[in-house]
């Protein structure tokens, strides 16, 4: 069986790497969607869907 996922094992600035990402991506992905509805272009939409992405799995626990 596969054990759960545990932050604590990861190296100390992985860590504190991880915290500080997880922190700034809503900001970041609120800006995004600021751009995307100012001025759309595909590059735009697809960062933005990109850094949800990414959202969606720091909040998950799977990075």
């Amino acid at each position: 069986m596969k054990k759960g996922y545990n932050p604590y094992l990861l190296p100390d600035w992985l860590r504190k790497t991880r915290f500080y990402c997880k922190g700034i991506i809503i900001p970041i992905c609120g800006f995004q969607l600021i751009r995307v509805i100012i001025v759309p272009t595909t590059w735009d939409f697809f960062l933005l869907v990109f850094l949800l992405f990414l959202c969606f799995l720091f909040y998950k626990d799977i990075i």
